[in-house]
Parts: C-alpha cells; sequence; structure tokens
C-alpha cells in the first residue's frame, strides 16, 4: 500500500503510556501494509541516543533550564537529519515518542524557558518538519506516576522532580491540544490500554489514511 510520509507525535507527561499506544498504533499500521518507523525523543539516532544519556539520568538539577535545552535540540536535529526527515522523504509513515511540543511543556511552561527562544530554536531546528498529527494522552499525574514504578533502569531524572511540577506538566498539555485543535488530539489515559488505542487507531484512519 503506497502512502505518502507522515508524521505522528505522541505527547503528554511520565506514565501516560505513550510507548503502549505507540506499539499499538504499529500494529494497526502493520496489518493496513503501510510502511512505517517509530523513534522517540531524546533520542533515536545513535548521537541523540548519548545525549539522551545525559538528559533522562542523574538528578533533577543536573542541569540549569538552558543547558537542558540546548542538549534537547542538539538530539532532536541529529534525529531529524539522520532518521525522521529521510524516512518522510521515502515515504515511510513516522511515530515520534515526544517531539518538539514536550519541550514547550517541560522546559517552558514547566521550567521557565523562554517561549521567543524556543521559538527561535524550533525555527533553526525543526522548519516545517511537524507532526502531521500529535496525540496527547491525558491522565492524573499521581496515577500515570505510580505505573513508573515498575520500570527498570536509571532513566528517572525528570520522574524524580515534585508532584506539583508533573501536575503543572499535566495543565500545559492540556492547553497545548487546546492551542492547536487542528493538530493536536486530547486522549483521555486513564483507562485500559486496547480502547485507547482503538480510538487513536480511528484517529489516524479517518485523518490520515485513503478511505
Amino acid at each position: 500500500m503506497a502512502n505518502a510520509g507522515r508524521f505522528i507525535t505522541f505527547e503528554g507527561g511520565e506514565g501516560v503510556g505513550k510507548s503502549t499506544q505507540i506499539k499499538l498504533l504499529s500494529q494497526h499500521l502493520e496489518r493496513k501494509g503501510v510502511t512505517h518507523l517509530v523513534t522517540r525523543e531524546p533520542g533515536g539516532s545513535p548521537g541523540a541516543e548519548d545525549i539522551r544519556a545525559l538528559l533522562v539520568t542523574g538528578d533533577p538539577g543536573r542541569w540549569d533550564v538552558v543547558s537542558e535545552t540546548l542538549l534537547l535540540f542538539a538530539a532532536r536535529q541529529d534525529l531529524l537529519s539522520t532518521v525522521i526527515r529521510p524516512a518522510l522523504a521515502r515515504g515511510e509513515w513516522v511515530l515520534c515518542d515526544r517531539f518538539v511540543d514536550s519541550t514547550y511543556v517541560y522546559q517552558g511552561a514547566a521550567r521557565g524557558m523562554a517561549r521567543s527562544d524556543l521559538d527561535r530554536l524550533t525555527a533553526l531546528v525543526v522548519g516545517d518538519t511537524m507532526p502531521d498529527l500529535t496525540f496527547v494522552l491525558d491522565m492524573d499525574p499521581q496515577a500515570a506516576l505510580t505505573r513508573t514504578h515498575t520500570r527498570t533502569g536509571n532513566e528517572d531524572r525528570f520522574e524524580k522532580f515534585p508532584l506539583a511540577w508533573h501536575q503543572n506538566l499535566a495543565t500545559a498539555f492540556r492547553d497545548l491540544a487546546d492551542q492547536h485543535r487542528s493538530r493536536c488530539v486530547l486522549i483521555d489515559a486513564d483507562q485500559a490500554p486496547e480502547p485507547v488505542g482503538d480510538q487513536i487507531w480511528r484517529c489516524v484512519r479517518d485523518r490520515l489514511l485513503q478511505k
């Protein structure tokens, strides 16, 4: 099945189930014969994965917001140039766990990076490579953080921020979805994965797949 390249991103706070929903959507696309790849931010390319290790491990105060933001955009530049843009140019679909929206929420709304600075960096690095469709997964932050306790490894730097900080994140993600309704779809993720996945698939099918 031939398709134009499409770019779909998944956003939301810690523990909302983005990885699970990307896997479910990938399975739907496989059944439809849609060539696609799955990636993530920060990371997704060798260089960006090296930067990821700096960002998601250690104490919350490891980086000030400017250093953190610059590291994120450096990782994003590498992912875009080596993975995302080449795939889209080949006509493949790209499913990405987080993208620039997360930076506006985490580093902007939650950590105070100026919107004007984020806009300039986005124009430089992202340009017009914005998602065709973004799913914002929403659930109670405390319940979502409980899910993260089952994870293994040490990629828990952002999870260590206070609960009030995560509550601010959730509010900022809802605001983002409201401000970009033509691109963003707010999804109630506080339910079993399968009905959430079915809702996401129906939206992708109706908006992006030829009928």
